[in-house]
């Protein structure tokens, strides 16, 4: 099929026959309904509901009974051909359907919702957009897609029972923007269900797809997800094959990308005795906030300039994450970034400064970071308020893994990344050394993917309270494993610099969940194989964002 740049620059794609007649047969329930396609194209579900409708008696004379929206007019002039070529009365306003008001409600609002990225939707059209959701009380960031804002704006136009469905991209389960979306869905709607597919059924496009299936008013206490393979599968859907998901408190629906018999060998793994949460260990905790990290940062060469003294500075870690690639932050990497000439000093006079950071601070006022909002809004500003100095550091904001690390250089942390402390009963534990090592599991890999939001460029976003579900190893287990894994210690520290993360799960799998814990090899497989299936999805969601 050849694609038309220009439907494809208006976010429009064709839609599967067997996709647009599934949805017009689900949402239709009479011959009297009345069926509204807001940007419709020419007229794909129009067309399946009229079918439909035929089939239920209704003679399609009465052109307000199948609606349509369109922006573009000869899209819409195409589908009122269509229609009339059948003897199909319509009514297809051409115009923006954000622009429109619910003068009158329907029956089953059904339709492709257009797929434009936040980068190319912009200007009039976005502000647009964005008002429609706010006025549903929604408001959506800036990196919201079009299908958002065009999702909570159709809700508008359907009936106290009626039905919404539509086709939307997989993203409504996993990206950080698509949670208001989540949850308004589930506070307008009595009855939420998913249709997700195994294989890509827009072949044009990288996107995986989702049909969305709402009804009825009213708070809906979960959804329901349905795994079918193509588009052509959706004829022989099966009653009983709906799976129930409850969103936890942070309202991921991640776990709806996942088969039934995959999340159930999942949850039985996770309600094994020998499995816990990293709650169980302790908390985490964001580092400190500076409000400058230009001025706040010191390296050697800035601290020798201003001749600053011990009691003036702080080592800290380097702004970042990305260098913590093993198992340990020793005070030999520390020194190794001081010596790259790395900022490892945070400027932290005592209550009265030195006159060498007396000095700095007057330089610092010049330049106008007292100005600054963090630094503004503290007294006295140049004063960084500290957090507790971390047992180990975790980045937040990961591709292939979480990194756990042991922070073994005493130094302070800032906000590019999280401290983590044990609790005060784990403090002497001596198997708490190794935790970072039983993070490196197919089953924690997978938790993790399933209690993170995927954000720009597909990476995994974690919340400090995300880690506290985060599935570990319990202590017993860990304990249990202490002597293997202490001597595969140095091998999975060697892997972990050397990116061969794969390789070391491997190992730590078998020692850990196979040996300690006495999960089943067959049960890690399948689990291995779902958390690579979700990190693969989050790189074809990054290349494309």
């Amino acid at each position: 099929m050849q694609i038309d740049l220009g439907k494809k620059s208006r976010g429009a794609f064709f839609t599967p026959p067997p996709i647009a007649r599934f949805i017009a047969r689900w949402a239709i329930r009479s011959g009297a309904d009345r069926i509204l396609e807001p940007s419709c194209g020419e007229a794909a579900f129009l067309l399946a509901a009229a079918g439909e409708l035929s089939l239920l008696g209704s003679r399609l004379t009465d052109a307000g009974q199948l609606n349509g929206v369109e922006v573009h007019s000869l899209s819409a002039q195409a589908a009122e051909e269509s229609l009339a070529k059948l003897g199909v009365a319509t009514d297809i306003a051409v115009g923006d359907f954000f622009l429109r008001e619910p003068e009158k409600l329907y029956d089953a609002v059904v339709g492709n919702p257009p797929f434009i990225r936040y980068q190319e939707f912009a200007g009039v059209a976005r502000a647009r957009s964005l008002e429609a959701a706010l006025a549903q009380g929604v408001r959506l960031s800036g990196l919201a897609s079009s299908w958002a804002a065009f999702t909570i704006h159709a809700s508008r136009f359907v009936s106290e029972n009626g039905r919404l469905g539509l086709v939307l991209p997989a993203e409504l389960l996993t990206v950080g923007y698509a949670a208001e979306v989540r949850r308004f869905l589930l506070r307008r709607f009595a009855k939420v269900r998913l249709v997700l597919f195994e294989q890509r059924v827009f072949p044009e496009v990288l996107e995986d797809t989702v049909l969305l299936l709402a009804e009825g008013t009213g708070k809906a206490s979960h959804f329901e997800v349905y795994q079918a393979k193509t588009a052509e599968d959706l004829s022989n859907l099966e009653i009983n094959g709906w799976m129930d998901h409850r969103p936890d408190s942070s309202d991921r629906w991640t776990p709806a990308l996942l088969d039934v018999a995959t999340y159930g060998a999942f949850l039985d793994a996770t309600d094994s005795a020998n499995v816990g949460h990293l709650s169980d260990w302790g908390s985490a905790y964001l580092g400190a906030v500076t409000g400058n990290n230009s001025f706040f940062c010191l390296n050697d060469e800035l601290v020798e300039r201003f001749q600053l003294g011990k009691t003036d500075i702080r080592p800290i870690l380097p702004p970042g994450g990305r260098y913590l690639k093993g198992l340990t932050f020793s005070s030999t990497a520390w020194n190794a970034h001081r010596k790259e000439n790395k900022r490892v000093f945070l400027f932290r006079p005592g209550e009265r400064p030195s006159s060498a950071a007396a000095d700095y601070i007057a330089w610092g006022e010049e330049r106008g970071v007292d100005k600054a909002y963090k630094c503004k809004m503290r007294s006295p500003w140049w004063r960084v308020p500290l957090t507790s100095c971390p047992d180990f550091v975790i980045t937040y904001m990961n591709d292939e893994r979480v990194r756990f690390v042991q922070n073994a250089s005493d130094a302070d942390i800032l906000n590019s990344v999280y401290g983590f402390r044990l609790s005060q009963s784990f403090e002497s534990e001596a198997s708490a050394r190794h935790l970072p090592m039983s993070l490196l599991n197919s089953l924690t890999l997978l938790s993790a993917e399933l209690c993170g939001r995927v954000h720009g460029g597909g990476m995994l976003k974690h919340e400090p309270r995300d880690f506290d579900k985060l599935v570990v190893p319990s202590r017993e287990c860990l304990a249990n494993a202490r002597e293997k894994l202490t001597a595969i210690e140095p091998q999975i520290g060697s892997l972990l610099r050397k990116s061969a993360v794969s390789e070391a799960v491997r190992l730590v799998d078998d020692i850990l969940l196979v040996e300690a814990a006495g999960l089943a090899p067959s049960i890690i497989g399948v689990v291995r194989e779902a958390r690579e299936r979700l990190f693969q999805r989050r790189r074809q969601l990054g290349a494309k964002m």
